[in-house]
């Protein structure tokens, strides 16, 4: 995930590059080269017109992937993101279904970057509407902003089952009070695990998971993707930006008088 429209083309073409340098074709000779590239507008932070992203930084970012925990806040391409007027980031959640429900597991993972302060709610507080301190705009601007979101399940899903599965990451962000205004650029892409043998350049079976028994993926995925914003709004640090243009960062203390105002804070 990229920061800028500019920064797009760059990132896209050294994924290419990476693609090629790293490993062998496919089964088909080739190298199969049409790179999942999607951005985020960080312009009142970073100064977009600089071109700062290099191919360097994208092998990097490429070369050094691990699996396990995954950093959240002020990282990687969510460091000049803006979120409800605090600041945003990277945001990771995931749901584990019972074993009944086929024990499958749904992540969420979201660069946050939208949003108006009244609108901010956590867990169903007007969170947003309680803590007006140090706006970025007013009363009068329109919402406007993007969010990327990526849901990942090795649930047995087919295209039209992620489809569906994407879509549910809307329900999400409307929990926290997006509206995804006319500006807004909401970006949801799903992908499943299962049925990696798809790849292969010959006939194989496939599992699907009957639609019938999705309800609870779509409930994991609705809830995963609000706690994931929420998540990035607490890991994320306040940050002076270009042009000495700062966003503060959601006060964890103020966060906590709120939900207990309203009853919401857990003992």
């Amino acid at each position: 995930m990229i920061t800028n429209t500019h920064s797009v083309g760059v990132a896209r073409d050294a994924v290419i590059a990476w693609r090629v340098k790293s490993g062998p074709p496919d089964s088909t000779g080739f190298w199969w080269s049409l790179p999942v590239v999607a951005e985020t507008w960080d312009g009142f932070l970073n100064d977009v017109n600089g071109f700062h992203v290099k191919e360097k930084h994208v092998f990097e970012a490429l070369g050094s992937a691990r699996g396990g925990l995954v950093s959240e806040g002020n990282v990687g391409g969510g460091t000049g993101m803006v979120c409800h007027e605090f600041k945003g980031g990277i945001g990771t959640s995931s749901r584990k279904l019972s074993v009944e429900q086929g024990a499958y597991t749904v992540g969420v993972l979201v660069q946050c970057n939208y949003g108006l302060r009244p609108q901010l709610r956590v867990a169903g507080v007007p969170v947003g509407v309680e803590i007006p301190d140090e706006r970025t705009r007013s009363d009068d601007d329109p919402e406007a902003g993007s969010i990327i979101i990526v849901v990942a399940t090795d649930a047995p899903l087919l295209p039209h089952q992620m489809k569906r599965l994407a879509r549910r990451a809307s329900l999400g962000l409307a929990r926290n009070g997006s509206v995804s205004g006319n500006g807004s650029g909401d970006i949801f892409i799903a992908f499943s695990t299962a049925n990696a043998a798809a790849a292969e350049d010959r006939t194989v079976p496939l599992m699907m998971l009957p639609n019938g028994r999705m309800n609870s993926l779509f409930e994991g995925t609705v809830q995963a993707t609000e706690e994931a914003v929420v998540n990035a709004l607490v890991a994320a640090e306040t940050m002076t930006g270009v042009d000495d243009r700062r966003v503060i960062a959601l006060p964890h203390d103020r966060l906590r008088e709120v939900l207990s105002k309203y009853n919401r804070l857990a003992k």
